[in-house]
């Protein structure tokens, strides 16, 4: 099948890995958010490409949940000792890649240009893009007022209360051309929004100009897995978010929240009961992802799914 994959951090990288099992890599795109991106010690920083980069080149660091494996912080270290923010943190490794993507960005390469270099580097078959080569930034107002993104996800590890969330830029933002294009295409025959969370990881690519258009107008059904499960994300502040944004976190309000894109949301199982609540058809599944095996058995039902 010609799948198209939207993504964000890693929940979205767990699935994007079962699909790269099963998809032939030619016939995968994988479009990342980079609502996420941030300049940081004057590096550009691009948290779920890297996050996916980690995870189908079997790097990702999965005691942690992000950055790379065998990760070792010597700088993280000096800095700390010389009074630097060490606030967000940069393993010796997986620094490399945000100098070596902050020179290739400055000497006029685009962050898809970078990206596509990277994953060609480490024998990752699949393509991965940004969602666009403009700059997208996700912030968040809280009770104390607008915060960067990751000042809220990291710096305050997602304590303040979230009253509203922006993109700042995406306005001017253009969809990556092969984004489009891939929505525009015959042969395309599924879309996949993987269980990333909804606000801060899906809503920024959906929030590019053009892009529902294109979702909507494209032949290929859209199907869903949903982040939540018996109420509770994952990993992350989904639910948290939900709760504070006034909704009841569940996957029916995941559902509500795609609104007519969809054409199935796959639930976990043990939500059969909110299936009633859902406009679109529901499928139920174990969509807790463990193993590999996990991973593989999910994409390949969501495909199933797709194909009927």
């Amino acid at each position: 099948m010609t799948v198209l994959a939207l993504s964000g951090g890693v929940g979205g990288a767990k699935l994007a890995l079962g699909l790269s099992h099963v998809v032939p890599a030619a016939d995968l795109l994988i479009v990342a958010n980079t609502g996420d991106d941030f300049d940081h010690l004057g590096l550009s920083v691009s948290p779920d490409l890297d996050t996916l980069m980690y995870a189908l080149a079997g790097l990702d660091n999965q005691t942690l949940g992000w950055g790379r494996r065998d990760e070792t912080w010597s700088f993280m270290e000096t800095l700390g000792t010389l009074g630097g923010p060490s606030w967000f943190r940069l393993g010796d490794r997986d620094l490399a890649v945000h100098v070596e993507r902050t020179r290739r960005l400055r000497a006029g390469e685009t962050l898809s240009q970078v990206t596509a270099g990277f994953w060609q580097a480490l024998g990752i078959g699949p393509r991965g893009i940004p969602m666009s080569d403009d700059p997208v930034r996700t912030r968040v107002l809280s009770e104390t007022g607008w915060l960067d993104f990751q000042d809220y996800f990291v710096g305050q590890q997602c304590k303040p209360v979230v009253r509203e969330l922006a993109f700042h830029g995406v306005e001017h933002a253009r969809p990556h051309p092969d984004f489009l294009a891939a929505l525009a295409a015959p042969d395309l025959e599924a879309v996949v929004i993987c269980p990333s969370n909804p606000f801060i990881s899906i809503e920024p690519i959906l929030a590019v100009p053009g892009v529902r258009d294109a979702l909507r107008a494209c032949n290929a059904p859209i199907i869903a897995v949903s982040p939540i499960i018996a109420g509770q994300a994952v990993k992350g502040p989904t639910a948290k978010m939900m709760q504070e944004l006034g909704m009841i976190p569940s996957s029916a309000a995941v559902a509500a929240r795609y609104g007519d894109l969809l054409d199935t949301i796959i639930l976990d199982s043990g939500d059969a009961a909110e299936a009633d609540a859902i406009d679109c058809r529901v499928l139920l599944a174990p969509t807790l992802m463990k193993t590999l095996d996990d991973k593989i058995a999910l994409a390949r039902l969501v495909l199933d799914a797709a194909r009927t």
